[in-house]
């Protein structure tokens, strides 16, 4: 049975698509079968892993959600000489904008990305859902449609700002979406070993999140910033890197939490 996770955070710039495609790649690496959806209509992700946006029109997340195409006829390999096949990505670029408007007249709006997730579930062991940086209808649509929900947190003097709000979210779409939705976990980002205030944060965030928060802590890398701009993961760019490293670890720890429950 195959795990959606949904990596979500209003807040921008906290590592959220860069944990998305880094994590996804990092898995693919470890031979798991995994789809990346990218539902952030910026399409960081989708560009990200060198993918032209402009080129996905008809063959996106948008004609997926609304209906006008098979989820499976929307997904791109990632890398497959690189990442044996086990890479896929459902690609998104500006025509998500208008979709939110679309479903707002539609029937079960909350589930239609449930629901085009479900017809696929058995052909993957991760799916991850690259949520936009608010909580709108398309956040919504991700947190009705995981399993469990990774919240980046950057190391920062603001980071706890707004993670209130989204735990009230992540709780109601619970009780009222999702009865099976779970926290897979805080991730600390943009760690500074340097920086007594990244030291200072890391310990407030696992103090109030207690073993909610990952083990793993990725630090800040320039090569993280870099390697989109190269339309690579960064285990691709540059797989000795922290940054790579990092993610890689992420991963084995996902895994061994999967094989201990």
């Amino acid at each position: 049975m195959s795990k959606a996770i949904c990596v979500v955070n209003q807040k921008g710039g906290v590592g959220k698509t860069t944990t998305a495609v880094n994590l996804s790649a990092s898995l693919a690496v470890t031979n798991r079968r995994t789809l990346l959806i990218d539902l952030d209509s910026q399409g960081n992700a989708t560009g990200g892993l060198g993918v032209d946006k402009e080129s996905v029109n008809s063959k996106n997340i948008c004609s997926v959600i609304l209906g006008d195409e098979k989820l499976a006829n929307t997904v791109i390999d990632i890398y497959p000489d690189l990442l044996n096949g086990y890479m896929q990505l459902c690609p998104a670029n500006q025509e998500l904008t208008g979709a939110e408007m679309h479903l707002v007249e539609t029937e079960s709006r909350e589930y239609r990305l449930k629901k085009v997730i479900n017809e696929i579930r058995d052909q993957y062991d991760y799916i991850f859902i690259d949520s936009p940086p608010s909580l709108n209808l398309l956040t919504i649509n991700a947190l009705a449609a995981a399993d469990r929900v990774i919240v980046p947190v950057q190391c920062e003097y603001y980071a706890l700002e707004g993670i209130g709000q989204l735990q009230r979210t992540v709780s109601l779409a619970k009780q009222r979406l999702n009865s099976s939705l779970e926290v897979e976990g805080y991730l600390l980002t943009m760690f500074d070993s340097r920086n007594n205030i990244c030291k200072s944060v890391a310990e407030e965030v696992r103090s109030h999140f207690g073993e909610k928060t990952f083990d793993t802590v990725i630090s800040r890398n320039v090569k993280l910033a870099e390697a989109p701009s190269h339309g690579k993961p960064l285990l691709l760019y540059e797989v000795k890197s922290s940054g790579a490293q990092n993610y890689m670890k992420l991963a084995n720890e996902i895994i061994e939490r999967e094989e201990v429950n």
